[in-house]
């Protein structure tokens, strides 16, 4: 499973003592005791007290202190916020792992899990760092899942022109996971025969475009009800992996993406070239200790002894990345798939319909108007 690395930033949306509490709201957007921070700017947000895998149990609206920022930083009012995958594990605290890099041992280290978003820029914390208020942005925050979000500007780019901001929060992970998997790790080139296994989910549906991007061939694998999906991604062949077994044939690749598979090594080897690459960017096993990473250490360890490259990565989150993003963006190659979107009171049921498995492609949360 491929993890973006955690910037530095202080908790926030944490509760005040002393406040007031005024009785539960009614209706979608409802507000679970709702604290009222007497003579502070306020705002919603999720929040959550402990980890949990049920998403209904442990998340919940409330109206929190809205977070000041210092140097460095930007107050972004957030129009649209994504769920992906890592919402699920920051939520949950799964694989443990993710405890130990950073996110919280006993407890959630910041009480949101959303941090994908798409917004305006409110205010800075000095003039040098190329923003000004009313600028619109997009990027990657801890705590998107909320009307207002401190955001490293570091972590941050200008929205791109021919995105709404629903389909702008849907690109900076995941886009940014995909960009870094085919430019900096498979390696990609003009000619290159790729497969991407899970292609129509949020990172595999940006990976599909980017290698075409590149000048490569791409096979894209998916089950049936998303095959026009990935076909309609630009993908040269598409497999649906429920009628045909893409590890079963002829076909050899020279890079092999596998985003959320879990077949075996030795399966996915049989399919590369002699100095084919893989990476590895996702499975999931359900496993608590860890997750399915396992199969991305073995990869780590068995690329040692072949002469095929095998591994996985940790994404970097940067503001540089986030502008070759838009520049495909804006340059007509790469396009955002948003499934559905949801409103913030309803980032319990988006994040189900994530488990669920149906999406094609990315879930919003739309915020603010």
């Amino acid at each position: 499973m491929a993890v973006l690395k955690e910037g530095r930033a202080p908790r926030e949306g944490v509760r005040s003592r002393g406040v007031e509490r005024v009785p539960q709201q009614s209706g979608q957007d409802k507000v679970a005791s709702r604290p009222v921070l007497v003579g502070r700017p306020t705002m919603k947000s999720v929040v959550q007290d402990r980890y949990g895998a049920v998403p209904e149990d442990v998340l919940r609206v409330e109206e929190v202190e809205r977070p000041t920022i210092g140097s460095g930083e930007a107050l972004v009012r957030i129009r649209a916020a994504s769920v992906d995958r890592g919402t699920w594990h920051l939520m949950a605290g799964l694989p443990y792992p993710i405890r130990l890099a950073g996110f919280g041992l006993r407890a959630p280290k910041h009480s949101n899990p959303g941090r994908a978003l798409a917004g305006t820029i409110e205010a800075v914390g000095d003039e040098t760092c190329g923003y000004t208020s009313g600028d619109e942005v997009f990027g990657i925050c801890d705590g998107s899942f909320a009307e207002y979000a401190r955001v490293r500007t570091d972590k941050l780019a200008r929205r791109p022109s021919n995105l709404s901001f629903e389909q702008a929060a849907a690109v900076p992970i995941s886009g940014l996971t995909a960009l870094q998997a085919v430019r900096d790790h498979a390696r990609v080139r003009a000619g290159d025969k790729v497969l991407v296994v899970g292609a129509s989910g949020g990172v595999g549906s940006f990976a599909v475009q980017i290698v075409k991007a590149y000048g490569a061939d791409v096979t894209g694998v998916s089950s049936t009800a998303k095959v026009e999906a990935v076909r309609a991604l630009g993908a040269d062949h598409v497999v649906d992996y429920t009628r045909d077994d893409f590890t079963g044939g002829a076909q050899r690749y020279d890079v092999i993406l596998d985003i959320g598979g879990n077949r075996r090594l030795t399966d996915l080897r049989r399919i590369l070239t002699p100095r084919g690459r893989l990476v590895i960017v996702g499975g999931e096993t359900g496993g608590r200790l860890l997750g399915g990473a396992d199969r991305q250490l073995r990869a780590l360890l068995l690329s040692r002894l072949v002469r095929q490259k095998l591994g996985t990565f940790v994404a970097s989150e940067n503001a540089t990345d986030l502008d070759v993003l838009r520049d495909l963006i804006e340059a007509g190659k790469l396009t955002p798939l948003v499934d559905r979107a949801f409103v913030l009171g309803e980032v319990p049921a988006a994040i189900r319909h994530l488990l669920n498995g149906h999406a094609r492609g990315k879930i919003i949360v739309t915020v603010g108007t």
